[in-house]
């Protein structure tokens, strides 16, 4: 504008009066018109700044509102060129290597339809090739294919949809004006509503699998419910025996097992009072090889089994080999073994008969001679050889004397130094509660804090720990 007005000034020192007034006249006049176009032309990119920001702010509400990723997808398109100023635009995700077109909107019908019929078959040349490509190398595929399919009628534009910095798509804009420029504006823009898409698709993933994990967690808390109603809900008041017994797993369900089965179940019933059992019980503890829900399912299936085992009245040994041949071909497939001590307690003998199926041999400790002894005899896992067989074996008891059941939790307890408690440290502690405390239920608790105590206070245990204490009182 300065300049002009030089030139103006020069002019007129030279020109004759009349001529200076019409000059200045042309001055004013060319000033007026100026300044009206220029007002226009700020009012006009105020509209469309205004209209930009309507568009991207209806954007961000249906980010936040629509709880369907669907819904906000059917918007991107459209969105992407209303802010670009083109006839339409489409929307690609990748899933699985394959390419989909989600969405697509043009404002010319039949533009559409070719855009859309371009998409689907380049779509299908990608999708039908043998060899599998990257995100990064599909939309170099893309671009190179429609761009040879639609221009020069077709000016076609792309921007990548990133997810945690993983291309999972394309949104595109088209136009069929021949002067239509990829301007940096409008890519910016684009890339906007790009990256809102992002957002959503993010939104979605981070939904379902939020509800996938309600779902699991949901599930786990019926599993562990339902396991700890088939764990024995209190011990059996058996004569001349104190029994103290407790399980605590790693996770919601475990795969550790402890049973108490009366031999007789027509001896108690649940509206008698309890007395002191005379008939022989099965006391009973094990191990599937694992933690969680799948070791959780063969503990289920092994103590049904076991039960319905316990009624032929066979000996501890017949039980068990009854129990491997049964139970072989679920292990087999499962690729999971069990280990178990099954035991049987005459009150009247005072005797505990036994076999050991590959399971931590329980500690005696002897009374009378203040010793330890260990209750095995010779077996193999549960599900390891269909033919496997078991050995049986009898100990005599007396009163004081006290056994304790345990599984590998307690010894494969570590340290924030990764040491383990170790059998040795449990039979010192397990030694001392015997010579010091009067009940199985202290025993069992000492026992139990003296693990978590060498563990740490802050550091939970890596495997279930199970355990129970018997304790051997005078008989009458």
């Amino acid at each position: 504008m300065s300049k002009f007005v030089e030139a103006m000034t020069v002019a007129s020192s030279h020109s004759h009066p009349s001529q200076e007034n019409n000059s200045v006249g042309e001055s004013a006049v060319q000033n007026s018109n100026a300044i009206v176009a220029l007002k226009e032309l700020v009012a006009n990119l105020q509209r469309e700044q205004n209209k930009i920001q309507d568009l991207l702010s209806s954007l961000g509400f249906a980010l936040r509102s629509f709880s369907n990723l669907n819904q906000f997808l059917e918007l991107t398109p459209l969105m992407a060129a209303r802010v670009t100023d083109s006839i339409g635009g489409a929307l690609i995700l990748y899933k699985d290597s394959k390419v989909h077109l989600e969405q697509i909107h043009c404002q010319d019908h039949h533009v559409g339809l070719e855009v859309s019929e371009v998409f689907k078959r380049v779509n299908y040349q990608i999708n039908h090739q043998q060899t599998a490509n990257t995100s990064a190398q599909l939309s170099e595929i893309i671009d190179q294919k429609m761009r040879q399919e639609l221009e020069p009628k077709v000016h076609f534009f792309g921007t990548p949809i990133l997810v945690k910095n993983i291309e999972q798509g394309r949104l595109y804009v088209f136009s069929t004006e021949a002067d239509y420029t990829w301007s940096p504006t409008r890519r910016k823009l684009t890339q906007l509503v790009a990256d809102q898409t992002a957002v959503a698709i993010a939104n979605h993933e981070l939904t379902v699998e939020l509800r996938s994990k309600e779902r699991q967690d949901r599930e786990l808390e019926i599993a562990s419910e339902i396991q700890l109603r088939l764990l024995p809900s209190k011990c059996p008041q058996i004569k001349g025996l104190t029994i103290a017994a407790k399980c605590e797993t790693a996770s919601r369900v475990g795969g550790d097992y402890y049973d108490f089965i009366p031999t007789n179940y027509d001896r108690l019933k649940n509206s008698e009072p309890e007395i002191g059992s005379d008939v022989p019980w099965s006391i009973v503890i094990g191990d599937v090889m694992g933690k969680g829900v799948p070791a959780g399912l063969i503990m289920t299936m092994t103590r049904g089994m076991l039960r319905a085992e316990v009624l032929n009245r066979h000996s501890p040994a017949q039980i068990m080999r009854h129990l491997n041949r049964v139970m072989y071909a679920d292990l087999e497939n499962s690729h999971r073994f069990v280990s178990m001590f099954y035991s049987e307690y005459d009150p009247l003998r005072q005797t505990l008969s036994f076999t050991n199926a590959a399971h931590n041999p329980p500690l005696l400790w002897r009374k009378a001679t203040n010793t330890l002894e260990k209750l095995d005899s010779w077996g193999m896992l549960i599900g390891l050889d269909m033919e496997s067989e078991y050995e049986d074996a009898t100990v005599q008891l007396a009163p004081g004397d006290t056994i304790i059941y345990y599984t590998d939790g307690f010894t494969d307890a570590a340290n924030e130094n990764g040491d383990r408690f170790d059998e040795e440290n449990l039979c010192l502690c397990f030694k001392w509660a015997c010579q010091h405390l009067d009940t199985s239920a202290e025993i069992l608790d000492h026992v139990f804090g003296q693990v978590k105590q060498f563990s740490g206070a802050s550091k939970s245990h890596g495997d279930d720990m199970t355990s129970i204490v018997m304790q051997i009182q005078a008989i009458d």
